[in-house]
C-alpha cells in the first residue's frame, strides 16, 4: 500500500524574496505553522508515516523543524508554550524522516527521480507544499481520498481542478475519458500549454500518487518545456502504456508558490481553523 511520501522542496522561492533569501518558502508560516507541515499532517492523515524530502542548499531548516529542539524544550518546559510544539512533536515520534539532495534545478521531474534511493521499489506519493489544500467540507483530505482511488485501481493519479482558461499556462493540463464523475483516465497531457493550445482546463495539481515503474520512464525522459525534464511526459508514456488516472479532488487548494494564495490562504486558516481551535 501507499507508505512513503515524497517532498521535493529544493526550488528558491524566488517570488517570496527577500523573505526566503535565508530561509525555505516551505517553512513560511501560515498563520503558526509552516507550510510544509500541513502537507506532512496531510499525508499522516492518509496513512502514510515515512517521509522524503528532496532538498537543496539553504534548507537546513527543514531538517530542524523534524527533529527535537533540546534547548527550546528545556526552556518552555513546564509552561503553557509546552503546549504550542504538540503537533510537531507527534509527527516526530510517529513517523520518519529522510533528506537527500538536488544539486541542480532540472524540473520536478528530475526532482523525483532524485528521491528514488529514498522511496526504494514502492508505490508513493508526492506532495508540492505550495499547494496548500483544505478538505473545505469533505469527509477527507485530497491524498487520502487518492489513497482510497489506488488501493482500488493500482496505478499512477494526479490530482486535477478546473481553472479559468488564461491560467492554463500555469500547469500540467489532461485530456482524458471519463469514468466516472470526476475520475478521468489520461489520453494527453501538455506542460504549460497556451490557452489555443491546451486539451482541457482541467489542471494537474500537486498531489500525485505514482507507481515505482515511473522511476526508469524518468531515466530516459528528455528534457522538455523549459529544458527541464517534465513529470507530465514521464506519465503521457506511463499512460500510453498502461493506465494514468486523473482525479478532480473534493476540497479546495490555494496556490502558496504565489503572493496572492498565500495571503489568501492564511486568512482562510485563521478565520476557519484556527480561531476555532482556540476557543
Amino acid at each position: 500500500m501507499i507508505k512513503k511520501c515524497l517532498f521535493p522542496v529544493a526550488g528558491y522561492g524566488t517570488r517570496f524574496l527577500p523573505a526566503t533569501k535565508a530561509m525555505p518558502k516551505e517553512i513560511l508560516p501560515i498563520v503558526n505553522k509552516p507550510l510544509v507541515q500541513y502537507g506532512v499532517e496531510e499525508a499522516t492523515e492518509a496513512g502514510i508515516h515515512e517521509f522524503g524530502f528532496v532538498t537543496g542548499r539553504g534548507k537546513r531548516a527543514l531538517e530542524d523543524h523534524f527533529d527535537i529542539s533540546y534547548e527550546l524544550e528545556n526552556q518552555i518546559a513546564g509552561t503553557g508554550k509546552e503546549e504550542l510544539l504538540a503537533s510537531i512533536r507527534d509527527l516526530i515520534n510517529n513517523n520518519t524522516f529522510a533528506f537527500t539532495r538536488q544539486n541542480e534545478m532540472k524540473g520536478l521531474g528530475h526532482a523525483i527521480l532524485t528521491g528514488r534511493n529514498l522511496i526504494g521499489d514502492n508505490p508513493f506519493a508526492v506532495v508540492l507544499a505550495d499547494d496548500f489544500c483544505v478538505t473545505d467540507g469533505a469527509k477527507d483530505g485530497v491524498l487520502a481520498q487518492m489513497v482510497h482511488l489506488y488501493n482500488q485501481f493500482r496505478c499512477s493519479i494526479v490530482a486535477i481542478e478546473e481553472v479559468p482558461k488564461e491560467e492554463v499556462h500555469k500547469y500540467g493540463v489532461i485530456a482524458g475519458e471519463s469514468m466516472k464523475d470526476g475520475l478521468y483516465r489520461i489520453t494527453d497531457m501538455v506542460e504549460k500549454p497556451s490557452a489555443d493550445k491546451a486539451p482541457s482546463n482541467l489542471a494537474i495539481i500537486g498531489r500525485y500518487i505514482l507507481t515505482p515503474d515511473i522511476f526508469e520512464i524518468l531515466e530516459r525522459t528528455t528534457p522538455g518545456k523549459n529544458g527541464e525534464i517534465q513529470i507530465t511526459d514521464a506519465l503521457l508514456e506511463q499512460a500510453r502504456t498502461g493506465c494514468v488516472l486523473a482525479y478532480q479532488f473534493k476540497g479546495r487548494r490555494f496556490d502558496c508558490g504565489s503572493i496572492d494564495g498565500f495571503v489568501e490562504a492564511t486568512n482562510y486558516v485563521y478565520e476557519n481553523i484556527y480561531k476555532k481551535s482556540a476557543k
